[in-house]
């Protein structure tokens, strides 16, 4: 008993451009028919244009997802672009309405991606040669049979080495690595490696802010806090050197902290 084959899928991307391009060139047939002055007529006909060829914009946007911007917004571009494609589209010149319209809709989204998509912003140059760089690295690729080295970029671009160098160095500059990605097996991430916090920042800004007050302290104060605080001596030690009881000497550290912070809260309320 035969079996009836099935339709081959790898014909349905052509069959769905033979149908794009049949509704595309009935729609500019019945354009170039209309009356003049009909622009509601002239509406509606490139609203159909722009229906029957959503799918080609897509196709554009889809090249160039996971770069950073957000397919949604790529998609919504080439659509715009698309839309000013069919406005200004003239049948009448003899060109394809595809060849027109495909580097268009291609512009509008590199040119998206050029004045939205870097999170770390090159100069000009480096964008648009690093443009230019990806687009040629996938035609070398298949022509060499190995990924092109910046030497064969260079050659093939026409330009200097060095600069082809610097493009390929902000390849990250649309979607920088996050730091909190993990690069140990023991689960530390890129944030972890980056630097350790600076424990003396806070014994700075300290300094800055009791200089003053301590500059107005006795010497005798001066040095009962040095023993204390930079000496760690004990409250008998600080008695023995000074000439006076530990009980003493735990009086005149309470006075002297409790003066300075009382200068240090004055010093911030005049200051806010």
């Amino acid at each position: 008993m035969s079996r009836t084959a099935a339709p081959s899928r790898s014909h349905a991307p052509t069959r769905e451009r033979l149908d794009r391009a049949r509704r595309t060139e009935e729609v500019l047939d019945r354009l170039d028919a209309l009356d003049p002055g009909d622009e509601q007529g002239r509406e509606e006909l490139r609203r159909e244009l722009v229906e029957a060829n959503m799918g080609v914009a897509q196709s554009i946007a889809a090249r160039y997802r996971n770069r950073g911007i957000a397919g949604e917004d790529l998609e919504q571009v080439a659509y715009l672009a698309l839309v000013r494609v069919a406005q200004t589209y003239d049948h009448g010149s003899g060109h394809d309405f595809m060849s027109y319209a495909v580097p268009s809709i291609r512009g509008e989204v590199r040119r998206y991606f050029r004045d939205h998509g870097w999170m770390v912003r090159p100069p000009r140059r480096v964008q648009e040669l690093q443009g230019r760089i990806s687009t040629t690295e996938s035609e070398l690729t298949i022509k060499l049979g190995h990924p092109p080295t910046a030497e064969e970029l260079a050659a093939e671009l026409g330009a200097p080495e060095e600069h082809v160098q610097e493009a390929l160095a902000a390849n990250g500059c649309f979607t920088p690595t996050s730091l909190d990605q993990t690069v140990h097996t023991a689960g530390s991430s890129i944030g972890d490696c980056c630097g350790l916090e600076e424990g003396g920042l806070d014994a700075v800004e300290a300094r800055v802010v009791l200089t003053p007050l301590v500059r107005s302290l006795t010497p005798r104060e001066r040095r009962i806090l040095q023993m204390r605080f930079f000496g760690d001596c004990t409250q008998q030690e600080i008695a023995d050197e000074i000439g006076v009881t530990q009980m003493q000497v735990s009086r005149l550290l309470s006075g002297l902290l409790g003066r300075l912070r009382a200068d240090l809260l004055a010093r911030q309320s005049a200051s806010a």
